[in-house]
């Protein structure tokens, strides 16, 4: 796992402070080549690539593989891949997946149990060993991996298997150079630069006349890996261009979000009409929390087999839109879809903070545009902020 690094101070030449390193390098799309062949030796690579209309992560071992000349058309409810007028790599903004599916698998199972002659044993799954190498990873990415290490690593109760994955996860992040029409990472003060988390930070430097990437190193292997690779120092022609890149895409953002004193705001607005008119459009499909990359909410399954000489217990990403999330003997605590759309927004903006000490959205966007109805996030909490009520209680299921 990557490593905080101070940050040198960096000027233009006219004097103006430039969010980027100065102790950075320069490489070639051979560069980039040659630093997925050299993850390759003891990583599983995954990075961003085109399949069935949407650019999702996978397992890569050649630049071909990687989106070069696609960008996503992106809106509440709605992705698009268009082609671009260039050949970028990582020229969009993100797709439907996380690299949550990664670090906290979708379904796992927690133990096996195993009858015989003497009696019965449960066996714990193996902690795999595989390490992951992620390229293109975002600088909201990099705050959602944060996020979630306060709940799975945090407190007494650490997730093994987690934290196996993210400790041996190998961070090649990409400062965005392109917004999404739901991005709205600036509000969140989570991107569009990767400013630590990660062992190497690209920034792709595509005018016409060059392609190549600036490199800022994040931890010691990240530079013990960069030391090995074709490159040239970076001058600052090259710092002013990635500057410029970073400071184009902040004034991109498709969406934006007040998060002055929000938490207060959610949670003294429980009984708001807004969460009646906002179920009136909702299908409860919990889509947004299936693309959240910081929803952690799961459920847990026993299956036995017919025998009955073996048994084991899964554990499955769940939903707290769904019915079952909140089933207590007698029936679900949230049985409307209001209340169940404002226990997601509430904890989301809200009561994360007071679980984790800090927001549980990167502002990816992700939830606006997977929505199949389209309803956004920052929408209902700028109309609730508009009209707000003395509600201060939660209301009825």
């Amino acid at each position: 796992m990557s490593q905080n690094v101070s940050e040198p101070a960096t000027t233009s030449s006219d004097g103006t402070a430039l969010p980027v390193r100065a102790a950075a390098a320069v490489i070639s799309r051979d560069g980039l080549q040659a630093l997925i062949d050299a993850l390759a030796a003891d990583h599983c690579v995954l990075g961003p690539t085109v399949r069935d209309g949407a650019i999702v992560y996978d397992e890569i071992a050649k630049l071909s593989q990687l989106p070069a000349g696609w960008t996503d058309n992106q809106d509440a409810g709605r992705y698009r891949l268009e082609r671009r007028a260039d050949d970028a790599l990582f020229g969009f903004a993100v797709g439907p997946e996380s690299w949550k599916r990664f670090l906290h698998p979708p379904v796992e199972t927690l133990w096996t149990a195993r009858r015989d002659n003497d009696g019965f044993s449960i066996e714990a799954p193996s902690v795999t060993r595989r390490k992951f190498a992620f390229i293109g990873v975002r600088a909201c990415e990099i705050h959602a991996m944060a996020i979630q290490d306060k709940v799975f690593l945090a407190g007494a109760y650490a997730d093994p298997g987690y934290g196996s994955r993210r400790r041996d996860a190998f961070i090649v992040a990409v400062n965005c150079a392109e917004a999404g029409g739901t991005c709205f990472c600036v509000s969140m003060g989570t991107g569009p630069q990767a400013e630590s988390g990660f062992d190497l930070a690209l920034t792709e430097l595509h005018d016409g006349s060059r392609h190549d990437f600036l490199v800022e190193v994040g931890s010691d292997e990240g530079a013990s890996l960069l030391s090995r690779l074709p490159q040239r120092r970076a001058d600052d022609a090259d710092l002013e261009a990635a500057a410029a890149v970073i400071a184009q895409t902040r004034s991109q953002m498709g969406r934006t979000l007040d998060t002055d004193g929000i938490k207060d705001l959610l949670q003294t607005n429980a009984n708001h009409p807004r969460w009646d008119d906002v179920a009136a459009r909702c299908l409860t499909c919990g889509n947004c929390t299936m693309v959240c990359p910081t929803c952690f909410c799961t459920t847990v399954e026993d299956h036995s087999d017919l025998a009955g000489a073996t048994a084991e217990r899964v554990r499955k990403w769940d939903s707290c839109f769904t019915l079952d999330f909140s089933y207590l003997h007698g029936g679900s605590v949230r049985q409307s879809g209001s209340a169940r759309y404002r226990q997601w927004i509430t904890h989301k903006l809200a009561s994360w903070i007071d679980q984790f000490g800090t927001s549980g959205c990167v502002g990816c966007g992700r939830c606006i545009t997977w929505c199949p109805v389209g309803i956004d996030i920052t929408e209902e909490a700028a109309a609730i902020r508009a009209h707000p009520t003395s509600g201060g209680q939660h209301g009825g299921t």
